[in-house]
């Protein structure tokens, strides 16, 4: 048992002291990101653009109809309509639909 634990101290001592290591770096760093940026912000775009956006629009779509179809079952079931969650919702969709347009000059 005393080994174990001892085993378990010297093994977090060790990686403590590895993991506070400073790392120095030399030349342009600022460049070589700014480089690696540059190079793949193309790649970037078009997954998200192509991707990430139309997910994001299909899954609101779908809470959208849903939530719709429910608001309907319970104006049928108490009389009322409650408008809150579809309109943002709605907003939402309208949202992440028209952000390929303009988010990547804000970027």
């Amino acid at each position: 048992m005393k080994k174990k634990t001892f085993i378990t101290l010297i093994t977090v001592a060790v990686m403590s002291a590895f993991s506070s290591l400073t790392a120095y770096a030399s030349g342009d760093v600022a460049g070589a990101v700014e480089g690696t940026w540059s190079t793949a912000k193309t790649q970037i775009v078009s997954v998200v653009d192509n991707v990430i956006f139309p997910v994001i629009d299909v899954i609101l779509a779908i809470l959208l109809f849903v939530k719709l179809g429910t608001m309907y079952l319970d104006y049928r079931k108490h009389g009322q309509l409650e408008w809150t969650a579809p309109a943002i919702l709605f907003g939402c969709l309208i949202f992440t639909l028209t952000a390929p347009m303009y988010i990547w000059s804000i970027i």
